[in-house]
């Protein structure tokens, strides 16, 4: 199997997961398969990426009911230090628009912004987020991101956050405060706004 300078085109790589059946192979080989695909250079395309995002990784989120078991967290961990920007567009999108509480796939969400997304994931993680009508779930979802905008180092203007995004965010919670009026999530995610973003909401 070669994925260096001719990797197969889109629908080639498609069929190529299908043939080597990546959405069902054990968890331990998704780790090595990941491990794998780290060094290879040069790196994946976007869409390359998000194929293969979709086919190692959508089934099995969609299918948690308990916690994920240690080997698909490392397997996660492995392809988002590459390429998050790619599972951010098939896996998060998936998880906000799914239905039912998805409580496993929340947490998971949450997991992967806290620990393993890089900053500009992250952002595409809010504005994902703040594309879908909110939800209870989806509160600690943001909450994570703002909680990752605490840790990270500012940006070299001083905004955490792109001035659009953050207004978003702000438009956005003033419009289901009526909605969420007994969420002490709500209540939580407001004061947190509020104190990560003192100088910029009025």
């Amino acid at each position: 199997l070669s994925l260096t300078p001719q990797c197969p085109v889109p629908p080639q790589l498609e069929g190529l997961c299908s043939f080597l059946q990546l959405s069902t192979c054990p968890e331990p080989a998704l780790v090595r398969f990941c491990s794998w695909l780290l060094p290879l250079s040069p790196a994946l395309g976007h869409t390359s990426a998000a194929i293969l995002a979709q086919q190692l990784f959508l089934r099995r989120v969609l299918a948690l009911t308990q916690p994920p078991s240690r080997h698909l967290m490392a397997a996660l961990t492995s392809f988002c230090s590459k390429y998050s920007h790619a599972l951010c567009r098939v896996l998060v999108a998936a998880v906000l628009q799914g239905p039912g509480e998805g409580a496993e796939q929340t947490k998971l969400l949450c997991e992967l912004v806290e620990e393993c997304l890089e900053p500009h994931s992250v952002q595409l993680v809010l504005s994902q987020v703040l594309e879908v009508p909110l939800s209870e779930k989806l509160l600690p979802v943001l909450q994570a991101v703002l909680g990752r905008q605490v840790r990270s180092p500012p940006c070299p203007t001083g905004e955490v956050l792109p001035p659009e995004l953050l207004d978003l965010l702000v438009l956005t919670l003033c419009q289901q405060a009526p909605a969420f009026a007994t969420s002490l999530n709500f209540a939580r995610l407001v004061t947190a706004v509020l104190t990560v973003y003192q100088s910029q909401v009025s």
